[in-house]
């Protein structure tokens, strides 16, 4: 039976989570939850990082546990968490979870890709925490600067046509089942890939045939010197390039489902719809 200071949820992979008591020794193997448990004001909880994480500033000063894919497995043990929690999508992200679950570890995978996911990690990390106030009250922030935001898309007819880079020369772009595809729509744009997946390979011939109204480019870890398309071979046809709509992007914000995927909404909005915005003349810059 379930004693009654511990809770349980169910993660993304139908695994059921026990914790006896809130959880207050965290490891995330995925910055976003980092984000996540500071947004709660948790960050205290926090015990370890991996090496490529930087927010909040502060966990710095954590231990580093090695790699989002290659944790060091003594040295998690060593700081003796009561949760760990990997984001998932990816076959590999598996790997060391199912290597951390073996030596007895408590591991939690979420792998959102909507705001209605994200939502429900941020519920249910408030459930594991003992924080549901906090949980509820963050998601509620988060929906009325959505609701913001959608009001003033309802009263725009036109959706612009949206290319999101996720990486350059090997062009893959945000696909229809990622948080940047939500955040594409939720903006008032229509993203130019359809494809039922997080990222998809994309040929030149078809990106000409799309011909977005805007070309955004991430710059990140996964996409670090894309450079400017107007130099690329073959872009100079594409709308976006020659009027100037090319933006360049926070990948993390972007792409990392979390507290900012609300920031992107708005940043996003602004780049689609200048006009609509009071003081906003910038008709776009390539990068």
């Amino acid at each position: 039976m379930l004693d009654a200071k511990a809770v349980e949820v169910e993660d993304d992979t139908g695994r059921t989570i026990r914790v006896n008591g809130p959880a207050m020794r965290i490891i995330a193997l995925y910055g976003a939850y980092n984000e996540m448990l500071d947004a709660l004001g948790l960050e205290s909880r926090l015990v370890g990082r991996t090496k490529i994480d930087r927010l909040p500033s502060s966990i710095l000063s954590r231990p580093s546990i090695g790699t989002h894919m290659r944790p060091n497995v003594e040295l998690v043990l060593a700081l003796k968490p009561d949760l760990i929690l990997q984001g998932g999508g990816r076959r590999e992200a598996m790997l060391p979870v199912n290597q951390l679950r073996s030596e007895g570890l408590n591991v939690a995978v979420f792998s959102p890709t909507t705001f209605a996911e994200l939502f429900t990690v941020i519920e249910k990390l408030g459930i594991l925490t003992g924080e549901t106030a906090a949980a509820g009250k963050l998601v509620n922030r988060m929906r009325q600067r959505l609701a913001t935001v959608q009001s003033k898309v309802d009263q725009s007819a036109h959706r612009p046509k949206i290319f999101f880079e996720v990486r350059f020369p090997n062009l893959l772009a945000a696909g229809g089942k990622s948080i940047v595809n939500e955040v594409i729509e939720r903006a008032g744009g229509c993203n130019c890939v359809t494809v039922d997946k997080k990222m998809v390979r994309v040929n030149m011939e078809s990106l000409i045939a799309c011909n977005p109204d805007f070309y955004i480019i991430q710059k990140g870890p996964m996409n670090p010197e894309p450079g400017p398309p107007a130099e690329r071979p073959n872009f100079l046809v594409l709308n976006a390039v020659q009027e100037g709509r090319v933006h360049m992007v926070d990948e993390q914000v972007f792409s990392r489902p979390g507290p900012r995927s609300v920031d992107a909404v708005e940043e996003l909005y602004r780049l689609l719809h200048p006009a609509a915005e009071p003081g906003n003349h910038n008709k776009g810059e390539s990068p």
